[in-house]
């Protein structure tokens, strides 16, 4: 793969792209895009021809795309020979829901996609039985502990009671209000001694005489139930529909035809039970507990209006977990479907098992180098070494050991993320990234990789561990890189390690596509560029004097006559007008040591700043740094030429010593007030002018970032108040 070549057209934004990239002498080419031009529509359409599948246009989809991405020999690079190394890919980092595996990012990424729709599935189930229950309590730590005596084993509670749940034929808890029973001040008294004993007595008097009744039965046909089984056969058009059930009793069978004769008969039952002399007897030593306590109010108003519940309470574990199970059963479907998931999460889990075998070895070597190059502060390890060790499992489950000085501490994943930074996070996803190439190196596998922004967001020791890392592997032979970035100060520094200046490339759009132009401006500006064509440049002339006011102040200080003059060329002053270029020529033979003069040298440094603003604006959208310097200069002198001749006052302008073109808006926007529209141009000549002339060699990057649209705009706005 010596040549690469690209030609692109319609593909997410880019109207057109064509460029090749020649890899005979170099293995890294930089290709620096500021925001908004191309740099994620290239990455994505990268990623397409990786997975071998169509790009398109998504704001026109009507548009014709082609995407052609070709080797030397004009065949199609094929998919397998391409990767793409995104920003961050939260599928594949470790978050809150993703797995701590460690596998191929393929297999990874659809393993934390049933992960995910797992924990989704478990949310909802847990929303919907938050409402059931009118609870206030985290009901996932309530349903652990109720089921499986712990707060952390929710899987493994609901998958204990999957059978039990299956087997309700009833719901007899569903409208039970959870924290009215199950609360610490309930839950205290019942375990006083004269209460657990009042409630011991009535539950056992009230089995005697279930035990007695005609119809009802203990344990699976008491008045309660049978009150919600007469509720649901109305609900649900059982008598509407002329059917009738049959009760058995000892006296004999009875025909139920209609709710009016159910209702009776279980009210009539229901009646003989409450109204026994000793169950009244049991109640009311209830009831004195109960009121002794003013906390405990509530409870028993619940209670005395839900009396079957009380035959219960004696056993307050088993009622909780029926309680559940209810809730449960109302939300079976729900239930199911994230059974149905954690079931598959399981399945899947048996297959990769055979898959990660074979990549043990590998990601132990994974861990190793991310250990040695990166800076975090913690330190990543099997968590599982033993059973990987014995055979009981071939998937390495990361564990991470956090440190502190000479303190250290083992952490689960959740805890980790919680100590955190972003950018710490961020770094965990480069084990996938190394993974990947560590596995195509192995497989010896020439490689096109496209390396997009990897480094955005790391602290500046991870960003050049990256950069080493890809100089590394670019030194391996094997691989093509084109590293693509936004930020400018990225590119500087991987242009210094490893890619060279002539590999830099810099994108510009235009309306009919994208460009591609050999970088410039990468290492000092001034001094590499325009210094040398500050004779034969009038833009570069132009944009040299704000470094050149620099290098006075740094030196000899602000009060030196040079420091004033050039002051002048950037402010309008009462001497702007008549400063010449053979001026602004002498004070750069000075501080630069040189011996030239221009041809125009009799010309005016003001008239020759509006000349060149004016050639600016019919430009190519580049990022051409003098051409925004250039912009910001004419437009910020004009703005302060229409400002002082319209408050006409000499005296106050000459008072003036910093911060002129603020302080003069002001003035103007005292003085005029009215002047709505005039004074929103002139706010945003104050706002966005001294950002792009207030440069120097070192700091310059925010300027070019930014597209020169905005200040060709604002210079002909303010070229019209005149």
């Amino acid at each position: 793969m010596d040549r690469v070549k690209i030609y692109l057209k319609n593909c997410y934004g880019i109207r057109s792209l064509s460029q090749e990239f020649d890899f005979t002498d170099t293995e890294a080419y930089a290709l620096y895009a500021p925001n908004g031009v191309m740099k994620s529509s290239l990455a994505k359409t990268f990623q397409d021809a990786a997975n071998e599948s169509d790009s398109t246009d998504r704001i026109f989809p009507s548009r014709t795309t082609v995407r052609q991405i070709i080797d030397e020999e004009e065949r199609e690079i094929e998919g397998s020979r391409v990767l793409v190394v995104l920003p961050y890919d939260e599928d594949l980092g470790i978050g809150e829901k993703t797995s701590t595996l460690l596998l191929d990012p393929k297999l990874k990424k659809h393993y934390d996609e049933l992960l995910r729709a797992t924990a989704q599935a478990k949310s909802v189930l847990l929303k919907a039985i938050k409402q059931q229950s009118k609870s206030r309590q985290d009901m996932e730590v309530e349903i652990s502990s109720a089921i499986m005596a712990t707060p952390s084993e929710f899987d493994a509670a609901l998958i204990r009671v999957r059978r039990e749940v299956e087997d309700l034929t009833d719901v007899l808890f569903a409208d039970v209000e959870y924290d009215l029973i199950f609360n610490e001040k309930v839950s205290s008294a019942l375990e006083t001694k004269d209460l657990k004993n009042a409630i011991e007595q009535y539950a056992q008097r009230y089995d005697e005489l279930l035990s007695n009744s005609t119809y009802f039965k203990k344990g699976t046909f008491d008045y309660y139930n049978a009150g919600q089984i007469a509720r649901s056969l109305v609900k649900n058009g059982f008598f509407a529909a002329n059917h009738s059930i049959n009760l058995n009793a000892r006296t004999g069978n009875r025909e139920i035809k209609n709710k009016a004769e159910l209702e009776a008969l279980i009210s009539r039952e229901k009646e003989e039970i409450l109204e026994d002399q000793v169950l009244r007897q049991r109640f009311e030593e209830v009831t004195v507990q109960l009121t002794r306590n003013v906390q405990l109010r509530t409870f028993y108003e619940y209670i005395r209006e839900n009396e079957a519940i009380l035959s219960r309470l004696h056993n307050p574990a088993k009622l909780k977990q029926d309680v559940i199970k209810s809730y449960l059963k109302v939300h079976e479907g729900l239930y199911n479907d994230w059974m149905e998931k954690h079931d598959a999460v399981r399945s899947r889990r048996v297959e990769l098992e055979e898959e990660a075998r074979r990549q043990q070895t590998q990601w132990e070597d994974v861990i190793r180098i991310f250990n040695e190059r990166f800076f975090v502060p913690f330190r990543l390890e099997a968590k599982n070494k033993t059973e990987v060790m014995l055979g009981q499992t071939s998937i390495i489950n990361l564990g991470f050991t956090y440190l502190e000085g000479g303190d250290k501490a083992e952490l689960e994943r959740d805890e980790l993320l919680k100590c955190l930074s972003m950018g710490e996070r961020k770094a965990l996803y480069i084990l996938n990234v190394i993974f990947e190439i560590e596995t195509r190196k192995k497989a010896n596998q020439d490689t096109l990789i496209i390396v997009d922004d990897l480094a955005d967001s790391f602290d500046y020791r991870n960003k050049y561990a990256i950069i080493q890392y890809l100089k590394d592997i670019s030194d391996e032979g094997l691989f093509k890189l084109i590293v693509m970035t936004h930020n400018f100060d990225f590119l500087r520094t991987i242009e210094s390690r490893f890619v060279g200046y002539p590999n830099c490339y810099m994108a510009s759009r235009h309306s009919t596509g994208v460009t591609l132009a050999r970088a410039a401006g990468i290492r000092n500006v001034f001094a590499n560029d325009w210094k040398t064509h500050f004779f034969d440049n009038p833009k570069k002339k132009i944009a040299s004097i704000p470094f050149l006011r620099n290098l006075v102040e740094m030196t000899t200080g602000v009060n030196n006559p040079d420091y004033e003059d050039l002051t002048s060329m950037l402010h309008w002053k009462s001497e702007s007008a008549n400063i010449t270029v053979r001026h602004l020529d002498t004070i750069f033979n000075r501080i630069c040591h040189e011996k030239k003069s221009s041809i125009n040298a009799d010309k005016f440094v003001y008239e020759l700043l509006t000349e060149q603003a004016e050639m600016c604006l019919g430009a190519d959208t580049a990022p051409n740094l003098e051409n925004k310097i250039v912009l910001a200069i004419g437009t910020r002198m004009m703005a302060e030429r229409f400002m002082i001749d319209r408050l006409n006052d000499p005296g106050t302008v000459e008072e003036i010593s910093a911060n002129q073109a603020h302080i003069l808006t002001e003035k103007f926007r005292s003085r005029f007030p009215n002047e709505h529209e005039n004074i929103a141009t002139l706010d945003r000549v104050a706002l966005m002018t001294p950002e792009n002339i207030h440069v120097n060699s070192f700091m310059y990057e925010p300027i070019i970032d930014m597209s020169d649209d905005h200040l060709r705009k604002l210079f002909s706005e303010v070229k019209a108040l005149h």
